[in-house]
Parts: structure tokens; C-alpha cells; sequence
């Protein structure tokens, strides 16, 4: 069994406009060496990318209440949380889902993504709000593989260091044997999306219990079966951590504001991790 040695990296809070490839290659200056694997979070890279939505300028529809409302807070909050398991403090916090503001939010995840996805409990599409600031929501990249493979370029033409980079999302992928799908759109290849029946796929990974990790959705600059790219993605996924929280509700909780009241001071307060250096031990 191939074991791996990692390092986290942390940066400064990365916003819309930075130059993210300027960051990635003075962050790693010095930490690489060939054939490493540097695993980056689509997160980071969206947001830097100004790839986000303010929610605060959304009208909602009468569906999208609809799910605010009733979906989130009586069969969330009841039995689909109680079948995926949740504890008590998120089905707690489902059961007051916020109507105003997640109408708003379910809203910019029907026109985003669609009815399949707006059923889900949160990261619906891959839209997030954790870790960003007042009601803004970070948009899945629309070119994974392509930024992937501009960060390999320019680490090479930087530093000469010939690296494996992964995009990777936190959202999760699921084991059953061989066979990994996710709920999330546009996966790595070989890691089957279920979509358009995101809240079925969800449901079985949770309820059943299945292995589960991080999902990558690009890599450039080596060969990896899908298993080992996903043993790499947790590993990196474990080590970095949840920066501000792993919800809006635990990134408020740790501000002490409530789930709008973050701001851009507060980010920067926190350690940000958006790269993981992986190197087989």
C-alpha cells in the first residue's frame, strides 16, 4: 500500500481578482519537488476568480420559499436528516432554516442548477457559501481541467518542478466497491454524477453509510486510477481542514454573528489552507 507524506500550505485569504497562479507558485517556492501532487481547492480558485453570486440581490420565487420553508425545515429537518444521519445539532439548525435568506439561496439553485439539485440540504450545483462573506455563494468552475493544467504550466515554467495538480471539490464521493459516484456535477472521469437525482444519490451515500471522500474533478501530468486520485483528494482534504467552517452556520457560529454578518476582516483572521502538497512517502 503506497503511503504519502503531505504539507499544508497556507496562504492569505484569496478574493475576487487575485492572482491566484501568483500565489500558488510563491506559496510553493522551495516546499516542491518533482512528481509531487499539489491537490487545490476549486473553492479558492472560484472565488478568486470572482466565479460568485450575491444573494442578497436575489428575488425569490414562490418555489423557492416553498423549499425554504417547508423542504428544508420539516423533511430535512425530520426524516431525511434522520435517515443520512445527521446529528442533532445540524437537524436542529435545519428545523430553523433561515426562510428569507434561504429562499434567496434556493433560488439562485433552481436557475443555477436546477430543481434536482435545490432539493438537496446545501452545496447544491456545488454552490457554497462557507467561507465567504456576507451572502455570497461561490459557482463550481466551468473549466476545471483547464485551470488545472494552467497551474501545472505555470509551476513549470516558474520553479522547472514537473507536478501532478488536482482540483478538488469537498463535496463527496461515494465507494460502493469499485463503483464511486457523487451528486456533484462534473466529476473527474471515471467517478459516475448522479445529478439531475442529486437528493436519490445523496440519500443512498449517507444512509447506507458508504466510504466516503472528497471529489476530485481535475488532474493533470501523471496516471492515476480513480481510487488513488480519491485516496490523494482525502488525504489533502483531511490535512487542510474546514477553514472558518464546514457550514454558513459553523463559519457564523465562530464569528458570533449571524449567517450574514461575516465579513472580509473576519476571513482573514483565519488560516487558509487552499493547497496540500502530497508526496509518496
Amino acid at each position: 500500500m503506497t503511503k504519502y507524506k503531505t504539507l499544508s500550505i497556507t496562504t492569505s485569504f484569496w478574493k475576487p481578482k487575485d492572482d491566484y497562479l501568483s500565489h500558488i507558485v510563491k506559496a510553493v517556492t522551495g516546499k516542491v519537488v518533482d512528481g509531487d501532487f499539489i491537490v487545490v481547492s476549486e473553492k479558492a480558485i472560484s472565488t478568486a476568480q470572482g466565479n460568485i453570486i450575491d444573494e442578497h440581490k436575489i428575488m425569490a420565487s414562490c418555489n423557492a420559499k416553498f423549499l425554504a420553508h417547508f423542504w428544508m425545515r420539516v423533511v430535512w429537518g425530520y426524516p431525511l436528516g434522520t435517515l443520512c444521519h445527521f446529528g442533532q445539532r445540524l437537524l436542529k439548525r435545519l428545523r430553523q432554516y433561515p426562510p428569507e435568506l434561504g429562499s434567496k439561496h434556493k433560488q439562485v439553485a433552481l436557475e443555477r442548477a436546477g430543481l434536482g439539485q435545490a432539493l438537496m440540504f446545501g452545496s447544491e450545483g456545488a454552490i457554497d457559501g462557507s467561507n465567504l462573506p456576507y451572502l455570497l455563494v461561490s459557482l463550481p468552475l466551468s473549466n476545471a481541467q483547464g485551470v488545472a493544467e494552467q497551474i501545472q504550466r505555470e509551476i513549470l515554467r516558474c520553479l522547472g518542478k514537473y507536478v501532478c495538480v488536482i482540483v478538488v471539490d469537498t463535496d463527496k464521493t461515494y465507494r460502493f466497491g469499485n463503483f464511486c459516484f457523487t451528486s456533484r456535477p462534473c466529476p473527474l472521469e471515471g467517478i459516475h454524477s448522479f445529478s439531475q437525482f442529486a437528493l436519490f444519490a445523496y440519500i443512498v451515500g449517507k444512509s447506507l453509510r458508504l466510504r466516503e471522500s472528497s471529489t476530485p474533478l481535475a488532474i493533470t501530468n501523471c496516471r492515476l486510477t480513480v481510487l488513488e486520485v480519491l485516496k490523494i483528494s482525502n488525504i489533502a482534504d483531511k490535512v487542510r481542514g474546514v477553514g472558518s467552517g464546514a457550514t454558513v452556520w459553523d463559519m457564523a457560529s465562530r464569528f458570533h454573528v449571524q449567517i450574514n454578518g461575516v465579513t472580509w476582516d473576519m476571513l482573514d483572521q483565519i488560516a487558509h489552507k487552499p493547497l496540500v502538497i502530497v508526496r509518496k512517502a
